[in-house]
């Protein structure tokens, strides 16, 4: 039996999916985590696409959206909105 590596961009195929995985990462997981998460739903996307939508190059992306990236907010930004999403504040629960 073959199997292959398990990669979560091949499961982000709906805006539904896609926010709940971001949401669920915005929840549990840090800033790194979140950078990753991004660069998963621009992988699903396709960075090319992305890429044109932010004017960045794909290098660029992938370098800004990789494990351990330390991107500028503006770019974060800007993927976020290539990719359709945008962030909602809600007050912290007690």
């Amino acid at each position: 039996m073959e199997t292959t590596k398990f990669d979560i961009a091949d499961y982000l195929d709906s805006e539904e999916m896609i926010a709940e995985y971001l949401n669920t990462v915005l929840e549990d997981g840090n800033s790194s985590d979140l950078i990753v998460a991004i660069g998963h739903i621009a992988k699903s996307i396709g960075m090319t696409k992305i890429a044109e939508k932010t004017g960045m190059s794909r290098p660029s992306l992938y370098k800004a959206l990789s494990d351990g990236a330390k991107p500028q907010f503006e770019t974060i930004m800007k993927v976020l909105r290539a990719i359709g999403g945008q962030i909602h504040v809600k007050p912290m629960s007690a």
